[in-house]
């Protein structure tokens, strides 16, 4: 029998998908000043979420809308090669950081390294897959070289880890004033 989604899951389900709808580069609904907030989604929904169905769900959103932008948005399909595919590991790393990370920490303050240390790591192996699949396989680049990606991920690499940083923040800060408010209401109840 499938698992009631509880009222609260749903609401972060909404909350992640609107992230990403807003922020997914070059399309109808882009907020320029926002940082995309795609890997730090998969974060946040493993976190949160966990059901493999929100997961594919989420996939299903950032690839619909891949293909939306690419298709009626007229945005260039460059980033649009055999090396796509390399996103499934790479969003799939953020999300099972964001369930290890659930299961193996408390709300201490002293977690906010763990949770540091593995979203750096998570980030960086997912950058690893999506840039390194793009580079070495996705046929944009002739004769790719290690020496070649090296200065491209040292380029690239700090701005996807700034915008995971900025999305994992705020949701840092969301959990803790609605845990606050939560606490209240019970309080005074």
């Amino acid at each position: 029998m499938p698992r009631k989604i509880s009222t609260q899951s749903l609401a972060i389900a909404l909350a992640i998908a609107l992230m990403v709808i807003v922020t997914r580069g070059h399309h109808f609904a882009s907020i320029d000043f926002l940082p995309s907030a795609s890997y730090a989604a998969f974060f946040i929904a493993g976190y949160y979420l966990r059901s493999t169905l929100m997961f594919v769900a989420l996939l299903a959103l950032c690839a619909g809308l891949d293909m939306a932008a690419v298709t009626w948005g007229g945005v260039s399909n460059f980033c649009v090669t055999p090396a796509y595919g390399f996103l499934l590991p790479a969003y799939g790393t953020m999300w099972l950081a964001g369930r290890w990370i659930a299961n193996n920490t408390t709300w201490a303050l002293s977690s906010l390294f763990k949770l540091t240390g593995v979203v750096v790591v998570a980030a960086a192996i997912a950058e690893l897959f999506s840039s390194g699949g793009f580079y070495f396989f996705g046929g944009r680049y002739p004769d790719p070289t290690l020496v070649e990606f090296v200065p491209r991920l040292v380029k690239y690499f700090p701005k996807q880890l700034e915008a995971i940083a900025f999305w994992v923040v705020v949701a840092l800060i969301a959990h803790v004033v609605f845990g606050l408010a939560k606490r209240s209401v019970r309080e005074n109840a």
